[in-house]
């Protein structure tokens, strides 16, 4: 029932849905004869929960009626909560406030029924109550058992309840205080009474080697094990799989390839080429991409569980993949030395990068080289050394392919460089968002953390996918072929005035906020400045999320009309969709797919991504807080990234880490909040916290449970006691005005 209510909603939520009655809209369904008298209850039950409604003559449609609406409430660390609406006709609303007392038992994912009490203005949001819950996003949750008056708890993870559970069978599971554990949510809680629940797994104590991965791998439900019919069949594939054989394909093996990757990457799905075509003078990019699509028959055991996970996670120390190993860093992956698969795209480029011939290939490569990003890094920096007539730091002579692969790396740079300043004549945008990196020792703890360097190797393989990406969309735009789009639709104009006025009061002033080109140029000013975490955080929550649709829109931060992922099948579902239709062009000349089924799985592989990339985040950041809980009075240099009336937040430099300095620790004064100049202002000192300043701040208190980091400025002393205006209360001042 869920599966058909969630196609009714689908199908009346689309821009192209035209209102009709029930009878046709079954009809257009396809759901078959015999199913009608289930989709009448479904239409009845979504018509009771406020999610249909009956239009004109008796027509249906999604419901906008003032009032109320249904959509999805995430609970903030404050308990109060906010509500997403569901998109109607293509529009979005804005999110609606929920104090906490108005969300009944509502956890974060779960789908509510929301009764509007105030609608949203320039001045105030949208502000409601939850009426009632009408999906749960999940049952199951991970947290930390413990006893307290004959009482058996678990205090669940992060800030989804501000309660802790009972459990009562906790003991009979053999649960030992401290010990992490599953459970099954019976009744949820409520602001004032506690939930109730099951134990489902004891997964070891907490602070265990791997119980931080097992809990993160539970709280998400990570997929682990693959069904044993996807494995046959990957053995099967395996079997048959001969690197002699090349019949339909074009032959590539003999052509210069190389890869670049991370040092400890295993699937590696791309392969690049960078040619001059002797006779025009043009550039020839040629990017072989891994035909996982070879080995995985659609609708087979190995297709039915990629679909599922529809994306890899890549958490520390462990990949959870999208295919078993013998397809992603086997079969399918383009090893050095050895005949592999592709789907190939083959681009010219004018001398001035106008983009010329474009060809496909269902082809076959032999990897000449395996490099990674340093590597080439160092290749590209010995170019500079020899300018300047030193000795070069380049890979071994020794190597026979040396002579042919360097000048192609000198060509990928200058083709590189000149596809990304064309990307940026036109508009696209760059956020310098800094990726954590974990460091650890001999035994596999954490011994310290660095921001992922994102230099001019990482800047060539990333302009060539691009490329890419963007040759095979225009392709099937141009032959009217529906596809699985990467779309990022434009932010709306409201967000980009809120962050026009924030860089404002940061120093650096927009003429017109909807400008791209002015937009860039903030990012750009401040790329190098202590206050670029702040700006380039607030643009990128200015922005929608970028999701896998059917429906034509642009792909807003690159610029781009018409985009796709196609090149990385082993990893990502959409690409291997995209990979079909291409093959299926490459052997027929024409391809087609049924846009109602791409709307279903782009908005599952779109689920799907965000969970994946939680709960990296998640397990990444449980890491850093317990390598800081080791570390507590170390000292940081940090950059203020958020302020509010109860303190600031702070970004250490050098180090992956954000915390809150709270208001109550800055006692050397009283500090007002100035929410239009986000400031905070001593009333005596006039020393003042505001976005951008440095700081210097030591780890104050770590909290697991709530994955929260609290830090204290390292040099703010005490008050003195005789400097009080004699005014009674704390720092001087009545305590009922201080705000904490």
């Amino acid at each position: 029932m869920t599966d058909l209510l969630t196609k009714i909603l689908h199908a009346v939520s689309a821009k192209s849905y035209v209102p009709l009655k029930a009878k046709p809209l079954f009809k257009r369904l396809n759901l078959g004869e015999g199913a009608y008298p289930e989709f009448r209850r479904a239409v009845r039950e979504l018509i009771r929960d406020g999610r249909l409604v009956f239009a004109r003559n008796n027509t249906l449609r999604a419901a906008d009626a003032h009032g109320t609406l249904t959509g999805i409430y995430r609970r903030a660390a404050s308990g109060h909560g906010f509500v997403r609406p569901h998109a109607t006709g293509g529009t979005f609303k804005p999110e609606i406030f929920i104090r906490e007392e108005k969300a009944l038992d509502a956890s974060t994912g779960d789908e509510v029924l929301v009764r509007v009490t105030r609608e949203a203005t320039h001045l105030k949001d949208a502000a409601g109550e939850v009426v009632r819950v009408l999906e749960r996003a999940t049952r199951t949750f991970v947290g930390t058992y413990f006893e307290r008056d004959r009482d058996a708890l678990v205090r669940v993870d992060g800030n989804v309840f501000s309660h802790s559970v009972i459990v009562d069978d906790a003991k009979a599971k053999g649960a030992k205080p401290q010990d992490k554990v599953v459970i099954e949510m019976l009744r949820f809680p409520t602001p004032d009474e506690r939930g109730e629940g099951v134990v489902t797994e004891v997964l070891g104590a907490h602070g265990a080697h791997g119980v931080d991965t097992l809990s993160v791998i539970r709280a998400f439900g990570l997929p682990e094990a693959f069904s044993e019919a996807a494995l046959a069949e990957a053995r099967q594939v395996a079997d048959r799989f001969s690197e002699t054989d090349l019949d339909g394909r074009t032959d590539f093996t003999s052509d210069l390839v190389i890869t670049i990757d991370p040092p400890d990457a295993k699937d590696f799905d791309d392969a690049v080429s960078v040619t001059i075509d002797p006779r025009t003078k043009h550039w020839v990019l040629t990017v072989h991409i891994a035909d996982v699509g070879a080995f995985v028959k659609a609708g087979g055991a190995l297709d039915t569980d990629a679909r599922k996970r529809a994306t890899s996670v890549y958490l520390p120390q462990k990949v959870i993949p999208m295919f078993p190993e013998i397809i992603s860093n086997g079969l399918a992956s383009l090893q050095e030395g050895k005949m592999r698969y592709v789907k190939t795209v083959r681009m010219e480029f004018t001398p001035n990068l106008q983009k010329g011939h474009v060809e496909f290939f269902n082809g076959a490569i032999r990897n000449r080289k395996r490099f990674t990003y340093d590597e080439v890094q160092g290749v590209l920096d010995s170019f500079s050394v020899r300018l300047e007539g030193a000795t070069p730091n380049g890979p071994s002579g020794a190597d026979a392919n040396q002579a042919e692969i360097t000048p192609m790396l000198r060509r990928m740079r200058d083709l590189a460089l000149l596809l990304r300043k064309k990307r940026f004549k036109r508009g696209a945008l760059e956020l310098t968002m800094p990726e954590a990196v974990l460091e650890y020792d001999a035994e596999g703890l954490v011994s310290g953390a660095h921001f992922a360097e994102h230099n001019l190797s990482h800047q060539i393989i990333e302009e060539f996918m691009l490329a890419a990406n963007e040759a095979v969309a225009e392709h099937f735009n141009a032959h009217e072929v529906p596809f699985l789009r990467r779309v990022h639709p434009a932010p709306n104009e409201e967000k980009l005035e809120a962050f026009a006025q924030f860089a404002d009061l940061l120093g650096h002033p927009m003429k017109r906020a909807q400008d791209r080109f002015e937009l860039q140029r903030v990012l750009t000013a401040t790329a190098d400045k202590p206050e670029r975490a702040a700006v380039h955080f607030a643009l990128l929550r200015s922005l929608k999320q970028a999701t896998y649709s059917p429906v034509q829109d642009e792909h807003y931060a690159l610029a781009s009309q018409h985009y796709c992922h196609f090149t990385s099948p082993i990893r990502r579902y959409p690409d291997l969709q995209v990979h079909r239709l291409l093959d299926r062009w490459i052997k027929t000349g024409g391809a087609s797919a049924n846009t109602e089924e791409l709307v279903a799985l782009g908005d599952h592989c779109s689920k799907m991504e965000r969970r994946a990339e939680t709960a990296e985040r998640e397990l990444i950041k449980v890491r850093l807080l317990m390598y800081l809980s080791r570390r507590l009075g170390e000292q940081l240099d940090a950059v203020i990234t958020g302020v509010a009336d109860y303190g600031f937040f702070a970004q250490a430099e050098r180090f992956p880490a954000e915390g809150l300095v709270h208001i109550s620790s800055l006692v050397d004064d009283y500090y007002w909040f100035d929410e239009g100049a986000h400031t905070l202002e001593g009333r005596r000192t006039k020393r003042r916290f505001r976005l951008g300043d440095r700081v210097r701040v030591e780890v104050a208190r770590v909290d697991l449970a709530r994955r929260m980091l609290d830090l204290r400025l390292a040099d703010v002393k005490p008050k003195p006691e005789d400097d009080s205006d004699g005014a009674p209360g704390y720092g001087g001042f009545p305590k009922k005005n201080r705000r904490k």
